[in-house]
């Protein structure tokens, strides 16, 4: 019996996912073009309605209901001192959500999404039940990537599973659009390193201070980068999107990237959010290139190495806020986009219904 963790099993669930149909555009832009207003005059808004509409399948643009899933996980190369919080903050973070006090939860308030929770890989004991928190831990944290892989094969696919199952039931549950989240201290290095695996990159061109370490600090992480590279070589030569996942990410990445494939199967549109969501939506779109027709880059980050980062994986992000916060935060904002866009589509009067003359006529 082939086991429900297996890379079989994500393969099938990968040619499921069916490339966009680019030819659905023409009749889009038809409709954007025949509503009250000078051709191609509300710019990206017209962008996004058309994305929308072409992933759907030809459907009536809808961004709501929207859900966001911020995703936590530790990592064990926290132990090398590249981050400036301590490894206990990912779980206090994670209780911070679900009070309603981090800057994700005013952000979805103010957006008007659901925001979800999710401990896929925290250190420590369970935490105590909340109806927004979702506890399906894979393994409390990640092995420390300068000294080995983060985790072995079926970890890692336990934990895109995980992100499989989560878009599924949202799906399900009439959900349009997900977002992606993370929380989890230190995860900007494991981060960088699958991009420098992926992209061939180098960590000095693309490390950044993350939660605000400094300088000398951003050096210490560039060399355990390059350890880690160096020490997980073979994997990385491979050329094999899961196996550079598995021994460079994390519980909470990997679970991202299995959202952002699962969305994908579903006809869910997905914003992306920032540096660490990115990484995930890398992995992703390597294991399976057509989720890039379902998703969205929510904002570009403030991280130093980001505009290589949307180079090498040749995509614009919505919005320049100079963020860096994560959690999902971007995400919050793109998704009132994304509403926006798909009421333009279908709320605006057409020239026709207003009795207003097109133009043109020069």
């Amino acid at each position: 019996m082939t086991s429900k963790y297996s890379r079989t099993e994500l393969e099938r669930i990968v040619c499921a996912v069916q490339q966009v149909d680019s030819s659905l555009e023409g009749r889009a832009r038809a409709h954007l073009d025949n509503l009250t207003k000078p051709l191609g005059s509300l710019g990206r808004l017209e962008d996004l309605a058309v994305k929308i509409y072409v992933a759907s399948g030809g459907y009536v643009p809808m961004a709501d209901p929207a859900r966001i899933y911020t995703i936590a996980g530790d990592h064990g190369v926290n132990e090398e001192n590249v981050s400036y919080f301590p490894q206990e903050v990912t779980r206090q973070m994670v209780e911070n959500f679900l009070t309603g006090g981090a800057g994700i939860n005013v952000l979805a308030r103010t957006s008007g999404v659901e925001l979800m929770v999710v401990d896929a890989g925290c250190k420590g004991g369970p935490f105590p039940d909340h109806p927004d928190l979702i506890q399906r831990r894979v393994a409390c944290g990640t092995a420390n990537i300068s000294k080995g892989p983060a985790m072995d094969e079926e970890s890692c696919l336990k934990a895109i599973f995980l992100g499989l199952e989560l878009a599924n039931e949202a799906h399900e549950q009439g959900v349009k659009v997900l977002g992606t989240g993370e929380m989890g201290v230190s995860n900007t290095t494991p981060s960088t390193a699958l991009y420098c695996a992926y992209f061939d990159l180098d960590p000095a061109d693309i490390t950044g201070p993350g939660g605000g370490i400094d300088a000398k600090a951003v050096l210490r992480k560039i060399e355990v980068i390059r350890r880690a590279l160096d020490v997980n070589a073979e994997t990385v030569r491979s050329s094999d999107p899961l196996a550079i996942l598995a021994a460079l990410g994390g519980y909470e990445i990997a679970a991202l990237a299995g959202l952002i494939i699962g969305g994908a199967k579903n006809r869910q549109m997905i914003c992306i959010d920032g540096f660490i969501s990115t990484a995930a939506y890398a992995a992703a779109a390597q294991i399976c290139p057509a989720v890039g027709g379902y998703c969205v880059l929510s904002h570009a980050s403030a991280e130093p190495g980001y505009a290589q980062v949307i180079k090498a994986l040749d995509r614009n992000p919505l919005l320049h806020l100079d963020m860096r916060l994560g959690e999902g935060s971007g995400a919050a904002l793109s998704m009132f986009l994304l509403r926006a866009a798909a009421n333009i589509y279908n709320e605006m009067a057409t020239f026709d219904d207003a009795g207003v003359a097109p133009g043109g006529d020069l």
